[in-house]
């Protein structure tokens, strides 16, 4: 194998291949990169035990179509270092070779005889735009559980509607539960539905290293799932279990309704959190007769708090209290203008909403106790 390539070219493909490599593996080749030249174009491919990347980009020149084994990370760190321009590759009897500019480096070469057979991509279920699948995995992804002890709540729930056209992402730690709905182009009508359980930190990765334009095609068997854009191809296997059902938990007979101004409001739960200790609770309180929200944080001397415009509808007043994070996680995953807040009470369920109230988007919190401040 020997070919020419612009570092810039190879340092992008191997950092994006290397993504799914295990830090510790007790099989070395795990940790291994592929690399494979045919047709003029460069195939860098990795995979672990969970999920596998393939990445194809345009070489300069291949001199020697060939394939080699080499130790991924160790080439990330030297393409991190290579100096920009052009960079000559090579396999030189059980050395693996890259040298640009007067820099060169050896790399010893794996077996390929060990090396597994990447998975082939699942059947492909349709096609979602990249920018709006990527916004929507990080919207849900912040209520994603973080104990593997209870993997199911590590995952997000990705559910194909094909009669609907949509997709539906949510994510729950049982403390909040988030829900974005986006447009799905099936391949066929009265294509096959599905609802699977991706791991949110795959799947968070996978959707920001997609790009940012284009169409990202979606592929689901029994035990994986696929994603496939512009050159670059990557599948995870999926979580056992599935999340609760969304559909009765967010169903909220008569709330109290606020609206309030979204940068305002985040700005102000970030300025009264410096105070709240740990977990303490940023209480809300609502008035319809002078129109404004109180926010308060904080305990005896040591507290903070500001007001700001809000209506309210449905209560005179309606006060609650929310983990400080778990309140900033669910303003910042909304671009609107305006929230809308619906609110059942103290120590109950709460939901927030873009401005025109639309399911596309929402995020549900559980209200805690206000404190005595």
């Amino acid at each position: 194998m020997e070919f020419r390539i612009e570092r810039s070219a190879l340092a992008e493909a191997v950092s994006w291949a290397a993504r799914v490599l295990p830090v510790r593996s007790p099989v070395p080749v795990l940790g291994g990169l592929l690399l494979d030249t045919e047709g003029g174009r460069l195939r860098v491919s990795g995979l672990d035990y969970e999920a596998s990347a393939r990445i194809d980009v345009e070489a300069a020149e291949v001199l020697r179509p060939g394939k080699v084994l080499v130790m991924g990370r160790r080439l990330l760190d030297i393409c991190k270092v290579l100096p920009d321009g052009p960079v000559e590759c090579a396999v030189e009897g059980s050395r693996f070779t890259v040298s640009g500019d007067g820099a060169r480096f050896g790399l010893s070469v794996l077996p390929l005889a060990d090396y597994p057979a990447l998975p082939s991509l699942p059947q492909v279920r349709g096609a979602v735009e990249a920018a709006e699948f990527a916004a929507a995995v990080a919207d849900v992804a912040v209520a994603a559980g973080r104990d593997d002890t209870l993997p199911a709540l590590t995952g997000i729930r990705l559910g194909l509607d094909a009669e609907a056209g949509t997709m539906t992402l949510a994510a729950t730690d049982r403390y909040r539960f988030a829900v974005r709905t986006l447009p799905w182009k099936a391949v066929a009508a009265g294509g096959e539905s599905a609802d699977v359980l991706v791991s949110a930190r795959r799947l968070t990765e996978i959707a920001r290293s997609l790009g940012r334009s284009g169409l990202v095609s979606v592929a689901l068997d029994a035990g994986s799932a696929g994603f496939e854009h512009a050159g670059m191809r990557t599948t995870v296997r999926l979580l056992d279990g599935r999340l609760p059902r969304h559909d009765k938990l967010f169903a909220m007979e008569s709330p109290a309704v606020a609206v309030v101004d979204r940068a305002r409001l985040v700005e102000a739960v970030k300025r009264v959190s410096v105070v709240a200790d740990g977990d303490s609770p940023v209480q809300m309180a609502f008035s319809a007769a002078d129109n404004s929200v109180h926010l308060q944080a904080g305990y005896e001397d040591d507290v903070a708090s500001q007001r700001l415009p809000a209506t309210l509808e449905g209560a005179r007043e309606m006060t609650v209290a929310f983990n400080p994070g778990y309140l900033a996680d669910a303003l910042a995953s909304f671009d609107d203008p305006s929230l809308r807040l619906l609110m059942m009470g103290a120590g109950q369920r709460a939901m927030v909403m873009g401005e025109a109230g639309a399911d596309a988007h929402r995020h549900l919190l559980m209200s805690v106790k206000p404190p005595l401040l």
